[in-house]
């Protein structure tokens, strides 16, 4: 295989990168200068070297334990459950969340072979064996893997009593209308619906 079509496959390999995408990013890679090359591939193998998982969370540091754990104002006593890094961005964007995290690194998904084993469960059990969490929310996606990885984190919490496990809400966006409402969304916004006072 060429150096060419080889780096075509890796790109291709990235989270909604087709083969397509992948080329067109070569080329356009081809056409900047050989310095810029040799600063992305600089950074890449920066990050390969510098960055892994935090020991208490598993979302990415360059330190052994990430900055939201080791922040005292947090509160760790509520402890929020994720699938990916990405998804804690996210959540600290709102502003609306002051605990700490689990990052799962993926999702059950039995079809592709991966099993309980796969995920940082252990971190979780590690956290709530050392005591004081009081509340684990999990923010699972809503998909179908999102789902039975919710189901199973479940039944691991059971035998953990004292510790309140939540879902995050599900239903209809704020701003949304009704009628653009897929099924799936709408059935867990009938199912989930509050009583008006």
């Amino acid at each position: 295989m060429s150096a060419l079509e080889a780096l075509i496959t890796e790109f291709a390999r990235l989270p909604g990168v087709g083969r397509k995408t992948a080329q067109r990013l070569v080329y356009h890679l081809l056409q900047q200068p050989r310095e810029r090359m040799a600063t992305l591939a600089a950074a890449i193998a920066t990050v390969a070297e510098r960055v892994n998982p935090c020991a208490e969370c598993g979302q990415p540091t360059e330190d052994v334990v990430c900055t939201i754990c080791s922040d005292p104002r947090r509160d760790a006593t509520l402890v929020c459950v994720v699938e990916e890094p990405s998804a804690v961005a996210v959540v600290e964007r709102s502003g609306a969340f002051r605990g700490r995290y689990v990052v799962l690194g993926g999702r059950l998904s039995p079809l592709d072979g991966i099993g309980p084993d796969a995920l940082r469960i252990g971190l979780l059990e590690r956290r709530l064996a050392s005591g004081g969490v009081g509340e684990v929310i999990l923010a699972t996606n809503s998909s179908l893997e999102g789902e039975a990885t919710a189901t199973y984190l479940q039944q691991v919490l059971a035998g953990h009593p004292g510790v309140r496990v939540t879902r995050l809400a599900r239903g209809l966006p704020v701003g949304g209308e009704l009628e653009y409402v897929d099924g799936v969304t709408l059935t867990h916004a009938l199912t989930a619906r509050e009583e008006l006072r």
